[in-house]
């Protein structure tokens, strides 16, 4: 396994491109100084925050917390989403969801990647039956596929329809 503390973080440059990547989804970067605490943190630490549509990252935060960070803003509902400030809750399914996204949404930043991004779930220490997440995403996922194209998410053939979760009937 790797080490944790060797994880690709949001530099200024990522921020950017983490800004340019979410804006379809109206999330907002909002930076925050590196000494500081970064609000709207649940695990806080390095962890990305979120305040309503803000993601809120440091130069130390990991890409993939802003990642999953972002995957929750997309994943809820939009009551939910109107009165977020920290906990993004949600259930087993729509965690599955999340940590799918992600996955998806790191291939469209540039030197990251799904490979990327799943070594560095692994080596932070997101846990997956089959043991890790590559094995997850390629032999298990079926379930968090399911609800992200129940909910609008991703399309029949996973893939990105950049909208946010679906109001279900």
């Amino acid at each position: 396994m790797s080490d944790p503390a060797n994880v690709l973080n949001c530099t200024a440059e990522r921020q950017h491109q983490l800004q340019d990547l979410l804006k379809p989804f109206g999330i907002v970067i909002k930076p925050v100084s590196l000494n500081e605490p970064i609000p709207g943190s649940f695990f806080g630490d390095r962890e990305a925050g979120l305040l309503g549509n803000q993601l809120l990252l440091r130069a130390d935060t990991p890409v993939h917390s802003a990642l999953h960070e972002a995957g929750h803003y997309i994943c809820m509902d939009e009551e939910r989403r109107q009165t977020l400030d920290t906990n993004a809750e949600g259930d087993y399914d729509e965690e599955n969801g999340v940590c799918y996204l992600q996955i998806l949404l790191s291939n469209y930043l540039p030197d990251v990647g799904q490979h990327r991004m799943m070594q560095d779930m692994d080596s932070w220490g997101y846990s997956f039956r089959l043991g890790s997440a590559k094995a997850w995403f390629e032999n298990d996922a079926e379930d968090a596929q399911q609800w992200l194209r129940r909910h609008n998410i991703i399309d029949e053939h996973n893939q990105l329809t950049w909208q946010l979760r679906a109001s279900l009937s």
